[in-house]
């Protein structure tokens, strides 16, 4: 289980800033678990993942 750990943590440092996917992460993770809402699930999913790939493009 460590490894796992240790092993997600390499992956987002090598993926892009840290910074930015701390705050992405949690709007990701957010938008799944609203998109099984019925109805208003999948725009607001659609809405965040596009948010969240915009903050992924800072250059911090």
């Amino acid at each position: 289980m460590k490894k796992l750990i240790v092993l997600t943590f390499v992956a987002f440092y090598l993926s892009g800033c840290v910074l930015t996917k701390l705050v992405t992460v949690p709007m990701r993770v957010t938008g799944s678990v609203i998109s099984v809402i019925p109805i208003v699930g999948d725009p607001v999913d659609s809405f965040l993942d596009s948010s969240a790939d915009i903050i992924d493009t800072i250059p911090i």
